[in-house]
């Protein structure tokens, strides 16, 4: 199949006729985050990998450009189907800048290439502005593994000449962070411990890939992974991603927002235990059918049907935790939902500098939401929301709160720019549209 490439400087735009209900049932897609680590990841094996559910959206596109770029050959098989051959050597010098910068995800690469290349370099990554956002968990574990990294205006330089196993204990649990130790860790022959691990559901779709590759991990899904390296990986293999918890969500949130029912299939029911329980103390009505297992056989999945309720404001503020806590990428879901909930509610995005200041936005859509800090915003519940033009912040998730909210604005309302929501969401408006809403995509 071939791979569909956009002009980077076009502007695509939603138009959404609000006040919709959904119905019916909407299946979730594959992982966003699970595509992009197992993409960095296959670099390890010398042989050839198939990866099945692979998400077709622009921060993949991107992540494969850059592959291409360095001498990888990728090609899609069908919708959702990669297949990856390495080059016997990797060609950083010819790296595609341009696609490099436009993803956080490039320094992902740090883990695998160390074991091809000696010394390379990479462009500094962007991905959405949320703030400073550094790369000091990823530094300073891979130079417990004994990699040198120098931070230049324009790059990272990487010296990998003398590697070493080592105890880590990572400086923040970050999900990139992890899965790069991970990867530089796969093919050290010797023992590595990484403690205070991120177990989120990205990094256990890479420890389920490694392994597939051979690699033994200990301590999948907590806090601490011992990983048993092996000297080389040379194989052809198949492997699934799992389906994305973020994308469940979302489609939980669309249909809370427009007082809906509506069924959401294969979600990664693991990784929203405990949104579904917040949820349901704010008196949502839903129901989680019999359990089952992705395509990995290793994710547990479950359909969920959600009913219309009358919500009510939790008491409590609504944050996010490394697993099993909320979510980080979940959290702003909980906005248009607190806009339908009777009351006040806080909600603290902490890690993040910038991102709480992207949920006012929804002010323009009738909203009533106060910004306390960088970090907090109160939301004044029971608003009726009304029709806007809005403009994408340069954020995903807070982007796609913005577009799932006008979907119960009654009227026209149009969304500019909206690239960062086809970053992480394939298709959207069109299975939107399957299920009771109507969007417009206007190019």
């Amino acid at each position: 199949m071939k791979k569909e490439k956009i002009q980077l400087g076009n502007s695509i735009d939603f138009q959404v006729n609000g006040g919709k209900k959904l119905s019916g049932k909407i299946k979730t897609n594959f992982s966003k985050n699970g595509s992009v680590g197992l993409l960095c990841a296959s670099l390890l094996n010398s042989g050839t990998t198939t990866l099945h559910g692979i998400a077709h959206i622009e921060e993949v596109n991107r992540v494969i450009e850059i592959l291409e770029s360095i001498g990888v050959k990728v090609s899609w098989l069908d919708r959702n189907t990669i297949k990856i051959i390495p080059p016997k050597v990797f060609q950083l010098k010819n790296i595609n800048t341009e696609s490099a910068i436009r993803t956080r995800s490039i320094v992902m690469l740090i883990g695998p290439l160390i074991h091809k290349l000696p010394f390379f370099s990479l462009p500094h990554a962007q991905g959405c502005i949320l703030g400073k956002r550094t790369i000091a968990a990823h530094t300073y574990a891979l130079e417990e593994l004994g990699v040198k990294i120098k931070t230049t205006p324009k790059d990272y330089e990487i010296n990998a000449k003398k590697l070493k196993s080592a105890e880590i204990v990572m400086y923040e649990s970050g999900d990139t962070a992890c899965e790069n130790v991970l990867t530089a860790a796969a093919l050290i022959n010797d023992t590595t411990t990484i403690s205070f691990a991120s177990a989120n559901y990205m990094v256990q779709e890479v420890c389920f890939f490694l392994e597939a590759l051979g690699v033994k991990i200990d301590g999948i899904g907590t806090s601490t992974l011992i990983v048993h390296g092996v000297k080389e990986i040379n194989k052809n293999i198949e492997y699934w991603n799992s389906e994305d918890p973020i994308e469940s969500m979302m489609f939980i949130s669309a249909c809370i927002v427009t007082d809906s029912k509506l069924t959401v299939t294969r979600c990664p029911i693991d990784f929203l235990s405990l949104e579904l329980e917040k949820l349901k103390r704010m008196n949502l009505k839903y129901k989680i059918y019999k359990k089952y297992y992705s395509y990995n056989g290793r994710t547990k999945l479950a359909d969920i049907e959600i009913f219309p309720s009358k919500l009510k404001a939790l008491e409590d503020k609504i944050h996010s935790n490394p697993y099993p806590g909320i979510n980080i990428d979940n959290l702003p879901f909980f906005v248009p939902i607190a806009i339908k909930a009777i009351g006040q509610t806080m909600i603290h995005d902490w890690v993040y500098e910038n991102r709480a200041i992207y949920f006012t936005e929804l002010n323009r859509l009738g909203a009533s939401i106060t910004l306390a800090d960088p970090h907090r915003v109160y939301i004044q519940g029971g608003t009726p929301l009304k029709a806007a033009q809005v403009v994408c912040p340069p954020a995903l998730r807070p982007s796609m709160v913005i577009f799932i909210s006008m979907l119960a604005a009654p009227g026209t309302s149009i969304l500019r720019n909206v690239y960062m929501i086809n970053r992480g969401y394939e298709e959207i408006a069109e299975r939107l549209n399957s299920i009771g809403a109507d969007i417009k995509i206007l190019k």
